[in-house]
Order: C-alpha cells, then sequence, then structure tokens
C-alpha cells in the first residue's frame, strides 16, 4: 500500500511551548500548518513534566510555609499537616488540564497534529515514525522549524536510575517524600526543589562546582539568597567537585571535594540538576550536512540552520533554554516564514526567574557585566523593607538592584529578590525593551501600595532621588 503524504506550509516537529506556538502563529498568518510530537500529550516538558508541575508544587511549599506562620497574622491554625499523595496529584491535575487546554488550540487553529517521532529525511520531507522506526506518515513541508526541546544533563559516571539517582522528572512525581536529598546543581531547577523539599521537611543539601548559588545570577543577589536559604535549614556547598556517587543499600553515597576538604553525605536519594541539552538526535541531520556546535544546532538571527527552509528554536539551538525563549522563537520564526519584516530578538533582553522562595529575577547585565563592558555605571537598590506593601504582605526578605549607564541613565539591567520578583521583573524588560531611562521609570506613577514601586524608588535611588529611603 502507497504511504499517504501530506503537504504544508510550516511542519513543527515537536509539540513543546516552542513548537505549538509556532504552528498557531502559522496558522494565524495563513499558513497550513501540522505539528509531529511523539509524546500522548502536548506541551512538552516545560507543561507537562517542567515548569508547570514544578510551580504549582513550589506554590503548594509556599503555602504550607504561610500556614505555619498563621500565628504572625493573628490566626489560631493549630497543627499544620499535609497530605503527601494530594500534593502530588494535585500538581499533576495542573498539567493535565493545561495540556487538554493545548489540545483545544490546536483545533480551534486548524492544526494537524500527527503522533509519532519527527524525523527529516534527506529530499526534507518530514517522516513520522513509531517507537519501532517504522514510517507512518510522510510530510511535505515548505518550510520545517525543529523544536524538539530538552533533557536534563547528566554528568559522567553517574547514571540516573530514576529511583534512587533522580532527575527534575522523578522529583516531582516521588511517591513519599525522601527523608534526605542531595541536589548537585545549584542552578534555578536545583534550587526550586531544593527549596520544595526542605519546605515539606526532607534534610536538604545542595552541591554547586562553581562559587556561588544560581551562578548565572548577580553576585549580590546570590549571595542573599545563600544566606535565606541557610535560614531555612538548607545546606549549600558552593565550589565543590563531586568525586562519586555510588548506591547503597537503602539509599546513595556522594563524596565531593569543598573547602573544608573532602566530604562523605548519605542520603536517601540524589537529584542530578546540571542543566539541560538538546534533543538533536535521530533527526536526520547528519544525512542533510547539519553540523552541531557544542551539542545545539546552530541557527543565525532569522532561527535558520544552514540548510534552506529548516529552522530551529528552543533548547535544541543552545542557552537560554527556556520556555518562553522558545516561545518567542517561536513567534519570530513563524513570521520570518510568513515573509513578516520584523525584529531578531533580543537575546540580552530575555528574563530569567528562579521560583524558590524568595524568588529571584533578573535580566540584561549584572553590575560585575556591565563594567567589564566598559560602562560607568549607577546602581539603585530598593530593600522590600522599605516597602509598605512587603511590610503588610509580611514580605519584607530581599530587595530590587537596578543597574543603569551614568552617563545616559539607561537601564542596563536588573536583578531582584523578594516576592513575587518573577512577576516585577516584566516592567523593566518592556523598559528595557523601549530603551527606558531611569527618569522615565522614576517618573511613570506606580499605584500605591505595591511591591512595583520598588522598582521606581530603585530608579530614583540611583540618582539620589529615592524618596522612601
Amino acid at each position: 500500500m502507497a504511504e499517504e503524504r501530506k503537504a504544508f506550509d510550516v511542519v513543527v516537529i515537536g509539540g513543546g511551548p516552542g513548537g505549538y506556538t509556532a504552528a498557531i502563529r502559522a496558522r494565524q498568518l495563513g499558513l497550513e500548518a501540522a505539528v509531529v510530537e511523539k509524546e500522548e500529550q502536548l506541551g512538552g516538558v516545560c507543561l507537562n513534566w517542567g515548569c508547570i508541575p514544578t510551580k504549582a508544587l513550589l506554590k503548594q511549599a509556599e503555602i504550607y510555609r504561610l500556614l505555619q506562620r498563621a500565628d504572625e497574622f493573628g490566626f489560631k491554625v493549630g497543627q499544620v499537616d499535609y497530605d503527601w499523595t494530594r500534593v502530588i496529584q494535585r500538581s499533576r491535575g495542573v498539567a493535565d488540564n493545561l495540556a487538554k487546554g493545548v489540545a483545544y488550540l490546536m483545533n480551534k487553529n486548524e492544526v494537524q497534529v500527527f503522533k509519532g517521532r519527527g524525523r527529516i529525511s534527506p529530499t526534507k520531507q518530514v517522516e513520522v515514525r513509531d517507537g519501532k522506526g517504522q514510517v507512518l506518515e510522510t510530510l511535505e513541508a515548505k518550510s520545517i522549524i525543529i523544536a524538539t526541546g530538552g533533557r536534563p544533563q547528566t554528568l559522567p559516571g553517574i547514571e540516573i536510575d530514576g529511583e534512587h539517582i533522580i532527575s527534575s522528572r522523578e522529583a516531582m512525581v516521588i511517591p513519599e517524600r525522601p527523608e534526605s536529598l542531595l541536589v548537585i546543581g545549584a542552578g534555578a531547577i536545583g534550587i526550586e526543589f531544593a527549596y520544595f523539599y526542605n519546605a515539606f521537611g526532607t534534610r536538604v543539601k545542595v552541591v554547586e562546582a562553581l562559587p556561588q548559588v544560581l551562578p548565572r545570577e548577580d553576585e549580590e543577589i546570590a549571595a542573599i539568597l545563600d544566606k535565606s536559604l541557610a535560614g531555612q535549614g538548607i545546606e549549600l556547598e558552593t565550589g565543590a567537585r563531586i568525586e562519586s556517587v555510588e548506591k547503597k543499600e537503602g539509599g546513595v553515597e556522594v563524596s565531593y571535594t569543598g573547602k573544608s576538604g573532602t566530604q562523605v553525605e548519605e542520603v536517601e536519594k540524589v537529584l542530578l540538576a546540571v542543566g539541560v541539552r538538546g534533543n538533536v538526535e535521530d533527526l536526520g541531520l547528519e544525512a542533510l550536512g547539519l553540523r552541531l556546535r557544542e551539542g545545539a544546532i546552530p541557527v543565525n538571527g532569522r532561527l535558520e540552520t544552514s540548510i534552506k527552509n529548516i529552522y530551529a528554536i528552543g533548547d535544541v539551538i543552545g542557552a537560554p533554554q527556556l520556555a518562553h525563549m522558545a516561545a518567542a522563537e517561536a513567534v519570530a520564526a513563524a513570521e520570518f516564514i510568513a515573509g513578516q519584516e520584523r525584529d531578531e530578538i533580543d537575546r540580552g533582553n530575555i528574563p530569567s526567574c528562579t521560583y524558590c522562595q524568595p524568588q529571584v529575577a533578573s535580566v540584561g547585565l549584572t553590575e560585575n557585566e556591565a563594567l567589564e563592558a566598559g560602562h560607568e555605571v549607577k546602581v539603585g537598590r530598593f530593600p522590600f523593607m522599605a516597602s509598605g506593601k512587603a511590610q503588610a504582605a509580611g514580605d519584607a526578605e530581599g530587595l530590587v538592584k537596578l543597574i543603569f549607564d551614568a552617563r545616559y541613565g539607561e537601564v542596563l539591567g536588573a536583578a531582584m529578590i523578594g516576592a513575587e520578583a518573577t512577576e516585577l521583573i516584566a516592567e523593566v524588560c518592556l523598559g528595557r525593551k523601549l530603551e527606558a531611562t531611569y527618569e522615565e521609570l522614576l517618573h511613570t506613577v506606580h499605584a500605591h501600595p505595591t511591591l512595583s514601586e520598588a522598582v521606581m524608588e530603585a530608579a530614583g535611588e540611583a540618582f539620589g532621588a529615592a524618596i522612601n529611603l
């Protein structure tokens, strides 16, 4: 029987936040679009096993901690307890509901979805294959977008077994809370899970090879977070090298060398959180002559690969491997394919967020990066301790830090730590997009009392015009 062939303007391989966004935007622009997805549910790792369910878990941890502070707010609630099974089930329910929402969007926008693994043939058709490699469909495509996402990175000699040595995927569905957990890696994923498990009573230790937690964040902000997490009972060891990870009866033995020499920790579970690697295998890239660069697919500013009419977005093209970056690239790729005139994405204006408590968010240059780039800088800080809204809400930990060019007042970057920092960062992102100066932030009237006033006040503080400090 002859294979059925189908023709599209755009075929997207991968149905995560990058893939489904690209397909929807393509349809909005009048292009016939299809998505090839190997998993049962659309939404990718972010929606099903990453961003969304972890944020549900983190919110539950935040509420649990808040209930333990009930007396501070004048409430008597007695002993606060939790049902671990229901904690996990709620996060899975949130993810499942949103996955159904993505399926609805595919139907609404008339995007065809093909179940299977997408692979590009040497003739630049997209083959939809089953788990055994059998071709189920062959799709004709004028343009192809590779959006296959990523998976947890590993370390040499450490094998994730899903039981004792786990990745973030297993960490969000463990049927019983572990009594002890060692997290390897103090990036956003590692810190978020450290906060979550510690909040529910697990003894947590975090080991990081680089000199600070959240290594890509502003040094000052990272130091504040380090102190806060330590105050919550999380043990942190930075500048440490893992020597060995060995499974023992009932747990795992981890040996590492840090500032105090070689240490050995015995824990129930180890979480490996050392980054993400793109899913670039078995896509047919070699036969096309498309070479990887440091494990990623190289693209230009228009998200085009070296092969005409083949684009790539999201985790497969390298850092920053963030869902919102993938979605932004998805929109851009679809618009470039449709022939629209638009700017390339400003990769220097992508927010970074960590959703532990206190939250951390940043965009643009850190203070050190601005100095190294040759700027004469002015730095404005406004602590939430001086914010009326933060005091009223009982969330006065942390600060907003803004970095400006001293000569022109241009906003070079921002770093925040505190309540709702991941929401507040958007104002600075918009300001940088519009090339705002400190005066425009300072003279924008902010509602009172709000946490966002801290951005206005930090802008003023940098140039000697803060009122409430």
